[in-house]
Formats: structure tokens, C-alpha cells, sequence
């Protein structure tokens, strides 16, 4: 058989016929797309998984100093109170007072003085960090080439950076209970007001008090994201979350703006503080929820689209 029917030398074909053949079955594989105009072997669900991208998080060493700083916390609380001096009546005061008078109590004091800056700060951290880290190590525009759809990376990224909020908000107290237990025991929850709650209701309010710090810092993550997206600085979109939070706090101290302080976002910031009361009034919580889902889905709205627009090749 001649050299152009069998092949060339090395096995490669010469043939115009079967170069033509081939050329053609090539293309009809490369051209053939699915109807949201990606191959027919691409499948954007199949991208970034949310288990990929947790881990990978988790591995990061900001990460476990957040997390390692939080199991520390209370221990150091608790060497505070052990060093320090003793009023005699651990079953009256202010919270500071009754932080010794139960392992509850020693809970409530963990999150009245972690609740105005540590916890914004590290929601602010998780979220503000999430996408301009990655335009900062210039490895946004890899993962969009994965490719990965827009959407799909900034969901996955704010459900992770959620993921690991919620945890490191349920884990300060969590460590505060197991301490405080160990060294106070497992009392009564005090009030300001003189009033006892047994210890298994206070475990109760203490979850719902969790509950309620998550959806009530969804504004800052909200906004932590939106500030995210739109620069390349993670100080600058963490710094800027945090700095608002603490203007939103200065800002509800002046009496003077009388019922606009209704509308600053941290207004209700320790609303928390009614479950652990005989007779609880909701009505702040609600006001506190409300207020913060509304300004989160405003900033978080705000993210998606401008991410949607983003130059990512400079």
C-alpha cells in the first residue's frame, strides 16, 4: 500500500481525504454546545464545590487564628476574674458583676464584651476577605477561566465565608460554657434585675442568642462582601465593614438624632439580652431582625451586581 493510503512516517496520515475526516469530526466535537452555550461536556454545577472550597478556607492560617483566638478567649476571661478582685456578691451588679455567679452568666459576659467589635470584626474578616484576596493574588480571573460561572463563585464564597461565621459564632460561647461550667458550675443564670433562671432554659437562650447575633450581623456581611468585590485590598473591604459598624454604634450613642437611631443597623445590637429574662419582649428582637436582613440583602444585592460587571484582567 502506498505511502499516501497507509500513513506517512511515524504513523502520521497524509491523506487529504482522512485529514479532512478528521478535521471535521474534531470540529463537530469542539462546536457542539448545549443550549446555555457551554460544551457538552462542561457542567457549571460541577464547579468550585462548596466542600473545595470550605477545606481550602480552613487550611488558611488567618483561619485558625480567628478560630484559635476565640478557644482562648474565655480562658483568658477566666484567668481575668481569677487574678482580679473579688466584690463578695457575685449575685447582684451589672454583667461584669455576675459574670462569676454561674457557668450561663460567665457565657453572657463572653458575648456582652466580644459582641460590639470581635464578632463584626470577624464576620468582616470572612466575608471582606473572601473575593479581593483572590483579585490580590491575581487568581480571581484563573478561577472565572476554570471556568467558573460569576455567580456560581460568589455563592459558593459568601456560603463558605457564612459557613465559618456561624461557626466561629456558635464556638466563643460554646468554650465559654464548657469553661465557665468548669469553674462557676452549673447555677442558676442571674439577671441584672435579681431575677433566676434555671440552667437548662438559660442553655436555651444562650442557642437563641447565637441565633440571633448571626442574622443580626448580616448586615455586616453584606456588606463586608459588597466591599469585597469591589476593590483588591482585603484590609480595605475588612478595615471598611468594621469601621461602619463602629460609626453605626457611635451614631445610636447620640441622643440627640431621637428615633432615627431606629434605623441604624446595630441599634439592636444586644437586644439579645431580653431572652434571658423571666418575661421576654420580643419586640426588639423582631425590630433587630428585620433591620438587619433588610440592610444585608441590600449590600448583598449590591455585591452580585457589581460583581456581575467586575474587570477582572487588570
Amino acid at each position: 500500500m502506498s505511502r499516501t493510503d497507509s500513513g506517512g512516517e511515524n504513523g502520521v496520515h497524509t491523506d487529504p481525504t482522512a485529514i479532512a475526516e478528521l478535521a471535521q469530526a474534531a470540529a463537530h466535537q469542539v462546536t457542539e454546545v448545549a443550549p446555555d452555550g457551554s460544551t457538552s461536556f462542561y457542567r457549571a454545577r460541577r464547579t468550585l464545590p462548596l466542600r473545595v472550597e470550605l477545606i481550602r478556607q480552613l487550611k488558611r492560617r488567618r483561619t485558625q487564628l480567628v478560630l484559635g483566638f476565640l478557644v482562648l478567649l474565655p480562658f483568658v476571661l477566666v484567668v481575668a476574674f481569677q487574678v482580679g478582685e473579688d466584690n463578695g456578691n457575685n449575685r447582684s451588679g451589672g454583667f461584669v458583676d455576675l459574670a462569676t455567679a454561674s457557668g450561663v452568666n460567665f457565657v453572657i459576659l463572653t458575648l456582652f464584651v466580644s459582641s460590639s467589635f470581635l464578632l463584626p470584626m470577624i464576620v468582616s474578616l470572612f466575608f471582606g476577605d473572601t473575593i479581593a484576596s483572590e483579585a490580590s493574588w491575581s487568581s480571581l480571573k484563573y478561577l472565572l477561566a476554570a471556568p467558573v460561572p460569576r455567580h456560581r463563585l460568589l455563592r459558593r464564597k459568601a456560603i463558605t465565608s457564612g459557613v465559618l461565621s456561624v461557626f466561629a459564632l456558635a464556638l466563643l460561647p460554646a468554650v465559654a460554657l464548657l469553661a465557665g461550667v468548669v469553674w462557676y458550675g452549673a447555677g442558676e443564670a442571674v439577671s441584672p434585675t435579681g431575677e433566676a433562671a434555671p440552667f437548662a432554659d438559660s442553655v436555651l437562650a444562650v442557642v437563641l442568642t447565637v441565633g440571633y447575633l448571626a442574622v443580626q450581623l448580616f448586615w455586616v456581611a453584606g456588606l463586608a462582601l459588597f466591599l469585597s468585590v469591589s476593590t483588591d485590598a482585603p484590609l480595605g473591604a475588612v478595615g471598611g465593614a468594621v469601621l461602619a459598624s463602629i460609626l453605626s454604634q457611635i451614631l445610636d450613642q447620640i441622643t440627640a438624632l431621637g428615633d432615627l437611631r431606629n434605623y441604624l443597623p446595630t441599634h439592636q445590637a444586644l437586644a439579645w439580652v431580653d431572652v434571658f429574662s423571666t418575661d421576654v419582649d420580643w419586640s426588639n428582637m423582631l425590630w433587630g431582625t428585620f433591620s438587619s436582613l433588610a440592610y444585608g440583602a441590600f449590600f448583598t444585592m449590591l455585591a452580585a451586581r457589581r460583581f456581575a460587571t467586575k474587570d477582572i484582567t487588570s
